[in-house]
């Protein structure tokens, strides 16, 4: 058994599923539905359903209609290993809509919450230094994108 992640999209399920497996590694595309008959969100001979992979984990894009928009309540975080990962990921899921927020968080272009992180965080805002984790928490809430420089110079109190 396997527990699967099924996002609710309005009519762009096929795109943020080319999307994100255009970014992430280990990510497919592998099969969709298509409505065999007119139903109260589809009609015959729409894409319903589209199945994909990311990070080697299961998907399902649902074309699903409006009703449900995607909040910050859910979020997926990528744990990056450094810099570079954390500004691949953050400047393609911000490109083309998506909209920043504070601490790492991000919206992609389809409403989907994002933590652009690393675990080198830990390090400095979970540090045996009381006060320079409470440095690193300071500039890290000031920050949109995650920078990992910054965090520890706040850190050693630089």
């Amino acid at each position: 058994m396997e527990l699967t992640t099924c996002l609710w999209f309005n009519g762009r399920a096929r795109e943020a599923a080319n999307f994100y497996t255009s970014i992430f590694p280990e990510s497919s595309v592998e099969d969709n539905w298509i409505a065999p008959t007119d139903t109260p969100g589809n009609v015959q001979g729409e894409e319903v359903v589209v199945n994909f992979k990311m990070f080697g984990r299961p998907f399902i894009g649902l074309n699903g209609g409006p009703q449900f928009p995607h909040s910050e309540a859910i979020s997926f975080q990528i744990p990056c290993a450094n810099q570079a990962e954390i500004d691949k990921y953050w400047d393609v899921l911000i490109a083309d809509g998506g909209s920043e927020s504070q601490c790492g968080w991000l919206k992609d272009k389809f409403g989907i919450s994002w933590q652009v992180v690393s675990p080198e965080m830990g390090k400095y805002l979970g540090g045996s230094d009381p006060e320079g984790a409470q440095r690193a928490t300071q500039a890290m809430i000031a920050m949109c994108k995650i920078d990992l420089a910054a965090m520890e110079k706040a850190y050693l109190g630089i």
